[in-house]
């Protein structure tokens, strides 16, 4: 079993404005699966900040290839 560690979550609200996009836009990628990691803790969405910041990166190492 998996211990737990410090992290920062967030809510669908935050990182929409982290990544300047709307909550429905935010919402929409989550069901195509093309946004950052997510899970429902208690009935609500919430991200992890390493994951959003990672997905990210993933996209800026993207660029180019």
């Amino acid at each position: 079993m998996n211990a737990i560690t410090a992290m920062k979550l967030l809510t669908i609200d935050e990182v929409a404005e982290l990544l300047r996009k709307s909550a429905a836009q935010l919402r929409w990628m989550r069901h195509n699966g093309s946004g950052p990691k997510s899970a429902k803790l208690g009935g609500r969405v919430m991200y992890r900040e390493q994951d959003v910041i990672d997905w990210v990166n993933a996209a800026f190492d993207s660029v180019g290839k």
